[in-house]
């Protein structure tokens, strides 16, 4: 992997506002090592201008909060023409799971996060009203969602959600990318 690389932030679109103007999330990533192409390991010239010329291949640090369809360790490629700015590459088989609350998430990251672990998951984020996870898929929907649901119980005013499982277009679609991961575990 990438153990040198230090995170930087890049600005992908998450989605349009209703004024149709595009709603940003910065993502945290390493650059990805490229044969073709001198290693970048200063963030200020690999986002400028110039090293943004040609497509960059990254590999996300973290789950984004509000991108659809990406998970943690995913490949992407950035810059490229398209409403997203980014082509995902490749799946890393981790899941993200968005946990949202009208209430203060403290309380709820103390439970939660405890039995997330528990099942090899992880926080990506924590911030007031919504927590990040990322799990890697071959722990099974049914643990997951079993252990999601005995938590939120206690919490009303809670939802969660999957931020990588369903077609962003629709969001009821399974994407089924897993499939392949699943028959190789």
């Amino acid at each position: 992997m990438d153990q040198a690389q230090e995170p930087i932030q890049i600005p992908l679109i998450a989605g349009y506002n209703d004024n149709n103007e595009p709603v940003v999330e910065q993502v945290s990533v390493v650059p990805v090592a490229d044969a073709g192409r001198k290693q970048v390991t200063d963030p200020a010239a690999l986002l400028s201008k110039a090293g943004l010329e040609q497509p960059v291949e990254f590999r996300l640090t973290k789950s984004p909060a509000f991108i659809r369809g990406l998970a943690a360790d995913d490949r992407i490629r950035y810059p490229v023409d398209n409403p997203t700015t980014y082509e995902l590459l490749e799946h890393s088989g981790n899941l993200s799971v968005r946990v949202f609350s009208k209430l203060n998430t403290e309380e709820l990251d103390q439970a939660l996060t405890p039995e997330i672990e528990l099942i090899d998951g992880r926080i990506d984020i924590s911030s007031p009203g919504l927590l990040v996870y990322t799990i890697h898929v071959s722990i099974g929907f049914q643990q997951i969602e079993a252990v999601l649901n005995k938590v939120l119980a206690g919490f009303p005013d809670t939802i969660w959600f999957y931020g990588n499982v369903y077609d962003p277009e629709d969001g009821v679609t399974p994407l089924n990318w897993w499939q392949d991961i699943a028959q190789s575990v």
